[in-house]
């Protein structure tokens, strides 16, 4: 087998998308034969060892079945594949899927909702990439109700950790007593970018759901469950990419 980058050799694994995987090496997770990896390093999988979160990782196949579910993600699970500090993560929801699954993007551990998993390292960079615009919608509990002045802030081209932010369309669902519903529509995905638009315009988030994805939503779908996507969503998040 010929030599590979080791980004390559976690996304074909089925563990996380390439850009995940530069993430982690250059946090020091990943070995290779023992020695800490390095960024644009290549390795050949069926003699190199290669070692994360203190687990030989293995069963490289990049011939293996594609797998794309949809997970409704509980409260309280990191969207990771494993954690060395021993909480949990998503994938201990899929265990059952017959393959390892790895998350596309990230819901932060106090949030819920949608949450696509799959075993395609070059599908997961598509949707991923700052250029892919397909829409995330949020359903957002706020404390207090929003004035016009703090929506205004909400829906301005924020700067998020140095990052000026595309404009978030944000409307009031409903409201009552002192907290408002949120729907709040993203074209992209900063770290924990509506919790820090909330905090920019000094309103506490209560709960945070992601309900869509484009023309994808939970449905029936209870948390902690999922499911398997059709081929008809597989081949609108590909096409949405591809149009671009």
């Amino acid at each position: 087998m010929k030599e590979i980058r080791l980004q390559k050799y976690f996304s074909d694994a089925g563990i996380m998308s390439r850009r995940a995987a530069e993430a982690e090496i250059q946090a020091g997770k990943v070995k290779v034969n023992g020695k800490p990896a390095f960024i644009g390093q290549k390795i050949i999988p069926s003699i190199d060892t290669v070692e994360y979160g203190g687990k030989i990782i293995d069963g490289y196949d990049n011939d293996n079945k594609k797998t794309y579910i949809m997970l409704f993600k509980p409260r309280g699970y990191l969207s990771s594949v494993v954690d060395d500090r021993g909480r949990k993560c998503v994938t201990d929801l899929v265990k059952d899927a017959g393959t390892r699954l790895y998350p596309v993007g990230r819901l932060d551990m106090d949030s819920d909702g949608l949450l696509l998993m799959t075993n395609d390292g070059e599908f997961t960079n598509n949707l991923t990439h700052p250029r892919h615009e397909i829409p995330k919608i949020y359903r957002v509990k706020v404390k207090p109700k929003p004035s016009a002045a703090q929506l205004d802030i909400l829906r301005s081209p924020l700067v998020i950790d140095g990052y000026k932010i595309k404009s978030v369309k944000t409307e009031v669902v409903s409201s009552e007593d002192d907290t408002a519903l949120l729907e709040m529509t993203l074209f992209e995905g900063r770290n924990r970018q509506i919790r820090k638009m909330c905090d920019a315009a000094e309103l506490r988030v209560v709960s945070l759901t992601r309900v869509a994805i484009g023309s994808l939503t939970l449905g029936t779908i209870k948390p902690g469950k999922w499911r398997h996507l059709t081929e008809e969503e597989v081949s609108y998040l590909k096409i949405k990419k591809s149009m671009e």
